[in-house]
C-alpha cells in the first residue's frame, strides 16, 4: 500500500469513529468555545431579563404547589416557552413540561429544574409570600424553574450557535416523590447524552459554585414501624408488656449499625426522628411507632441498611417480649429508595472548563459530600449526568437560612448566574460533542 493510500485510509478510520473528548485543546479559545460562558453571562444580566427571571421566581413563589399538584406553575412555564416559540411536550409524568431548542436533531443534551414546594408554613414577611397556608418554597425550586427559563430565553436568541438540541427538563415531585423516576420511565431522556442540573446553595458566595466528582449527596430511604406490647397500669408494669422500653432498645440498637456494622470510611446515617406512643402519665400504652431515614452512598450500603434495620427492630422487640412491624413504604410512595448523586468525571472536568471560563476558576470551589439526598439521582443511572450547587450569599448582607427553613430567602442576584450557567454548560456541550453526530442516519425528536 502506498504511503497516500494508507495515510487516506487512516483519515478515513478517524471520520468515521470520531470521539469526544474533554481536554482543553478540544475546548479552546482557539474555536471560540472559550467565549461562550463570559457572552451568556452578559447576557442573562441584561436588566430587562432580570426582571423577566425575577417576575417567573416571585409569580411561582406567591403561588406554591406540591409534588404532582404543580398545574399552575406548569402553566406558567407553557405560556413563557410558547411566547419563545420553543417547543415542548406536556403533560408528562402528570405536570412535567419537556422543551425543546436548536436543530431538532443529535446530539442531544439535558438541562433539568424541579418544580414543586414544600408542606410547611412561610414565615418571611415580604411582597411576595406564599398565598396558600400550609405551602412554601423553602428549597429554592421556583428559582431553578426561572432559571431554566432563562436560559431558554439566551439558548433561543443564540439558535444559529446550537449544533443539536437541548432538551429543558421541568421535572415535577422532586421533594419526595421520585418525579425524576417518573420522567426517566416515560422516555425523557432518549438519546440523550448527558444532563446538566444545579441547586441553589445559601451557604456559598454568590457568583460561586462548589460540586466534586463521584459521590455528592447520599442515596436515602425512609421507614416506619409499630412496636407492640400489652398495656396497663404505670403503677404495676409487671402486668404489663412495655412497648417505650421496647422502643428505646430499638433506638440504641440502630445506632450500632453505623459505629459498629458499617465501614469508618463508608459514611452512612441511620435516624429515628419520630417516636409516638401514650398520652398520659401512669399508662402504658399498647404500641409505640417510631420512624425515620437512613443514608449512604452506595445502592450496596443502602440495601444492607435496609435489611438491618428490619431485622434489628423485629429482634430487639422479641427480647422485650414485644412484636414490630416494619414499613419502607414501599407501597405508599412513588419511589422507596432514592439512589445516590454521583457526578460522572469526566463531566466534572468538563464543568470546571466552563465555570472557570464563566466565573473564574477561583470560583469553583471543591466540596465534601453531603448525606442530604437528591432524585436527580435517578437520571444519572440511566445517563452522565453532573449537579452542582449555585452560591447565592451575599457577603456584606446577613447569612441566609437553610434550606427547607420557614425563614429560607432567595438572593434574587444569583439568577443570572443559574441561567448562564445552564445555557453555557449546554450549549458547549452541543458544539463539542457535534462532530461525531455527522451520519445521514440521525434520528430526530418528533416534537420537533
Amino acid at each position: 500500500m502506498s504511503l497516500f493510500k494508507l495515510v487516506f485510509f487512516v483519515l478515513l478510520l478517524h471520520l468515521l469513529n470520531p470521539t469526544v473528548v474533554w481536554s482543553s485543546s478540544s475546548l479552546s479559545s482557539s474555536n471560540g468555545l472559550s467565549e461562550i460562558p463570559k457572552k451568556f453571562l452578559d447576557f442573562a444580566k441584561r436588566q430587562e431579563l432580570v426582571d423577566w427571571m425575577v417576575g417567573i421566581r416571585r409569580k411561582i413563589h406567591e403561588n406554591p404547589e406540591l409534588g404532582y399538584e404543580e398545574f399552575e406553575t406548569s402553566k406558567l412555564i407553557r405560556q413563557e416557552l410558547d411566547k419563545m416559540g420553543i417547543p415542548y411536550k406536556y403533560p408528562v409524568s402528570v405536570t412535567g413540561v419537556v422543551g425543546f431548542v436548536g436543530t431538532g436533531k443529535p446530539p442531544f443534551v439535558a438541562i433539568r429544574a424541579d418544580m414543586d414546594a414544600l408542606s410547611m408554613e412561610e414565615l418571611v414577611e415580604w411582597e411576595h409570600k406564599s398565598k396558600h397556608p400550609g405551602k412554601m418554597h423553602a428549597c429554592g425550586h421556583d428559582a431553578h424553574v426561572s432559571m431554566l427559563l432563562g436560559a431558554a430565553k439566551i439558548l433561543k436568541e443564540h439558535l444559529k450557535e446550537l449544533k443539536g438540541t437541548v432538551v429543558l427538563v421541568f421535572q415535577p415531585a422532586e421533594e419526595g416523590g421520585g418525579g425524576a423516576k417518573k420522567m426517566l420511565d416515560v422516555g425523557v431522556l432518549e438519546n440523550v447524552e448527558a444532563i446538566f442540573g444545579l441547586h441553589v446553595a445559601p451557604d456559598q458566595p454568590i457568583g460561586s459554585v462548589a460540586s466534586r466528582p463521584g459521590p455528592l449527596l447520599a442515596g436515602s430511604g425512609f421507614f416506619d414501624a409499630v412496636i407492640s406490647g400489652k398495656g396497663g397500669h404505670a403503677a404495676i408494669p409487671q402486668l404489663s408488656i412495655d412497648p417505650i422500653l421496647a422502643a428505646s432498645n430499638v433506638i440504641v440498637s440502630l445506632q450500632h449499625l453505623v459505629s459498629r456494622e458499617a465501614d469508618p470510611l463508608d459514611s452512612q446515617v441511620v435516624t429515628v426522628a419520630k417516636f409516638q406512643g401514650g398520652g398520659a402519665f401512669n399508662v402504658i400504652p399498647d404500641s409505640v411507632t417510631i420512624g425515620g431515614t437512613f443514608r449512604a452512598f452506595s445502592k450496596e450500603s443502602l440495601t444492607q441498611l435496609k435489611q438491618r434495620i428490619e431485622e434489628v427492630i423485629k429482634g430487639q422487640a422479641a427480647v422485650q417480649r414485644c412484636s414490630a412491624t416494619v414499613d419502607f413504604h414501599e407501597n405508599k410512595k412513588p419511589v422507596s429508595l432514592f439512589p445516590p448523586t454521583i457526578n460522572n468525571k469526566d463531566l466534572h472536568e468538563y464543568f470546571q472548563q466552563v465555570a472557570g471560563d464563566m466565573l473564574g476558576t477561583d470560583k469553583i470551589k471543591d466540596m465534601q459530600p453531603l448525606m442530604g439526598s437528591e432524585d436527580f439521582a435517578f437520571y444519572q443511572e440511566a445517563i452522565p449526568g453532573y449537579f452542582f450547587l449555585l452560591g447565592m450569599q451575599d457577603e456584606t448582607s446577613p447569612p441566609l437560612k437553610s434550606v427547607h427553613s420557614p425563614y429560607f430567602m432567595i438572593n434574587e442576584d444569583a439568577l443570572p448566574y443559574g441561567a448562564a450557567l445552564h445555557a453555557s454548560l449546554a450549549a458547549r456541550y452541543l458544539l463539542a460533542a457535534e462532530p461525531k453526530f455527522h451520519s445521514p442516519e440521525e434520528n430526530l425528536h418528533d416534537e420537533l
